[in-house]
């Protein structure tokens, strides 16, 4: 790399880390509220918060990082333009192409990045979030029931707590355990509290003063038991296995299309998702370039307005993937067009954009 293509790829590195971590953390203000109520409400410690916005970030910056290398892109060429250092290069005999070179490069390494992520990021990311939630689960939460409403906390069982009156201590739980078809019971307790063990995922209840009520099926009987203390247990292990998430292949996509004659909804927007998994990072280096132009024909009037200028792009940009997914459900267009629309559409606005600039 020359001087020149260093300096370019320099220039472009501080806006866009700055754009990154301010999009980085827009996206993140809508989960901030949950996570300080894990925080705050249910005693999780800030480590393991810090652990969940780690593992949360890889399907942020998936959304982020093409956007910051747009508005990077404008901010820098902005600049460039109005500090008369386009204009230096343009005498020196370098082309608009010419100086576009590092532009390039860093905009492919942007789109590796995004598709590194989209394919093998995302995925991680919703394995690990399961096995962390998991492990809060086991080491610091206990097993939460809320009052006044019907919890189910493991499959075919139900447990009711009522909300206590103003001024009054909560009494009283009522379960419903169908876990054994042949042996479904109801049971009602005065007190109860929780226990656990965690190196065998299982939870349970201890309850107090209660009864057990049985009703066969043939209902000629009634079995009732009462008692002072019952261990009420939970497996809760099938419920917290972590499986690796699996979408249908290309193959088995068309063959339920071909079943349906090509009108199944669902089928057409997976097969629409499975085009869009290299059409977005695609997009990544198609708006790297289109910051050229745009920010070269802009006057500059602060950092703020490359930022603006690459909001209102990539609103249009969903827009049209609005549009073509819209077109594939109503039956208009076929996925991969709907998928690649987008791409295709700038990619005709960033050529013609990019040679009225290098005609300036």
């Amino acid at each position: 790399m020359t001087i020149l293509d260093r300096y370019v790829f320099k220039e472009l590195l501080g806006p866009f880390s700055v754009s990154l971590g301010i999009l980085c953390f827009i996206v993140l203000t809508k989960e901030m509220l949950r996570l300080v109520e894990l925080l705050v409400t249910n005693g999780v410690s800030l480590p393991a918060i810090l652990e969940i916005i780690a593992t949360l970030m890889p399907s942020f910056l998936v959304l982020t990082l093409p956007m910051a290398c747009l508005i990077s892109s404008i901010t820098t060429f902005s600049r460039f333009s109005f500090d008369k250092e386009l204009v230096a290069m343009r005498a020196a005999g370098l082309s608009l192409l010419r100086i576009a070179v590092p532009v390039f490069v860093f905009s492919f390494c942007v789109f590796l990045g995004t598709l590194l992520l989209s394919q093998w990021g995302q995925p991680w990311s919703s394995i690990s979030l399961k096995k962390l939630a998991i492990s809060l689960i086991q080491d610091q939460l206990t097993l939460a029931l809320e009052r006044g409403v019907f919890n189910e906390p493991a499959k075919d069982m139900m447990i009711f707590v009522p909300t206590p009156e103003p001024g009054e201590q909560a009494t009283g739980i009522f379960i419903l355990d169908q876990r054994d078809p042949e042996q479904e019971i109801i049971i009602t307790a005065q007190t109860f509290q929780m226990i656990r063990n965690p190196q065998r995922k299982q939870f349970g209840m201890r309850l107090h003063e209660g009864e057990i009520h049985h009703v066969p099926r043939e209902g000629a009987q009634h079995h009732q038991l009462a008692f002072s203390t019952y261990d009420l247990k939970m497996n809760l292990a099938p419920a917290l296995a972590v499986e690796t998430p699996r979408r249908p292949d290309y193959e088995q996509i068309v063959t339920a299309l071909d079943q349906s004659d090509w009108r199944d909804i669902k089928m057409l927007r997976r097969l629409m998702e499975y085009y869009k998994d290299l059409g977005f990072p695609v997009a990544a280096l198609i708006l790297g370039i289109l910051g050229m132009p745009v920010g070269i024909v802009s006057k500059r009037s602060g950092r703020m307005r490359g930022f603006v200028l690459g909001i209102f792009i990539m609103v249009g940009y969903y827009l049209l993937n609005v549009l073509g997914e819209f077109s594939v459900t109503a039956l208009l267009l076929h996925p991969f067009v709907g998928a690649w629309l987008p791409n295709v559409l700038l990619l005709l606005i960033t050529w013609r954009l990019f040679y009225q600039a290098s005609r300036r």
